[in-house]
């Protein structure tokens, strides 16, 4: 699906799979330079120069001798990235959010959340480079915050050599009886593969697990930004959410 279709067909899209993919939302140079600030961040965030809130060490990965770590997530990017932010509050990406979720739709941006840069390669030392099955409702499965839907930007092309993200299209629809727990092959799964600058839109009920690359970097390199819009209650500031679930293996 791209911008040449109309907002009502990619919500119905979205409807019925679960999913939409939004093309050609941005320029090269927008690109590049989104790209050119994260990269820049995850430096930083290597070096020790972020504070926690956008550098834990969750995934931080460790070498022997005197490589430096080398971080696959930087947290909360909208908050120390203009370029991050212009992407989230890109007016087609909040007409369609609206379109989902309903005019009180909000971003997920408390309780530790956010946008998140994210560098998945294979490689010695490397924590993030697949994800098995689960959704994310399943994340905080009893609170009322849901449903959502998360927008993941595309920094590279997705594809067997660097890893890419399998969907069970309609999945939304049901529950979580009979989903794999690990990685396996699951009925009805499809590969679903993204260019450079795509956006994707999933419900916060799709199945859905990422495969990791078959090639070593440069060419095993799959970096993205992914944020989650909320539909369900806002928390008061005050209110703690309910502790991470984190149920999909990896």
């Amino acid at each position: 699906m791209s911008t040449t279709l109309t907002p009502d067909r990619i919500v119905d899209d979205c409807a019925r799979d679960g999913y939409a993919v939004v093309s050609g939302l941005f320029s090269e140079a927008e690109l590049g330079e989104l790209q050119s600030e994260m990269e820049d961040l995850q430096r930083r965030a290597a070096a020790g120069e972020l504070p926690e809130r956008h550098a834990g060490d969750m995934f931080l990965a460790r070498f022997e001798g005197d490589r430096p770590p080398y971080v696959h997530y930087v947290n909360g990017v909208t908050e120390i990235s203009r370029s991050a932010h212009r992407a989230i509050q890109h007016p087609i990406v909040l007409d369609l959010i609206g379109r989902f979720l309903g005019p009180d739709a909000y971003f997920w941006d408390y309780n530790g959340h956010g946008a998140v840069y994210q560098d998945a390669r294979p490689g010695e030392g490397m924590t993030y480079t697949r994800i098995g099955w689960h959704t994310d409702h399943q994340s905080r499965p009893t609170s009322d915050i849901w449903p959502g839907v998360a927008i993941t930007f595309h920094l590279d092309a997705t594809s067997p050599a660097n890893g890419f993200l399998r969907v069970v299209p309609g999945s939304h629809l049901g529950g979580t009886d009979g989903m794999p727990l690990g990685f396996e092959k699951c009925p009805g799964e499809v590969g679903l593969y993204c260019e450079r600058g795509d956006v994707l839109f999933h419900h916060s009920d799709l199945w859905h697990s990422a495969a990791r690359a078959t090639e070593d970097p440069p060419a095993g390199v799959r970096r993205h930004i992914r944020g989650t819009f909320l539909g369900g209650r806002r928390l008061a500031p005050d209110e703690e959410l309910e502790p991470f679930n984190k149920n999909a293996a990896r």
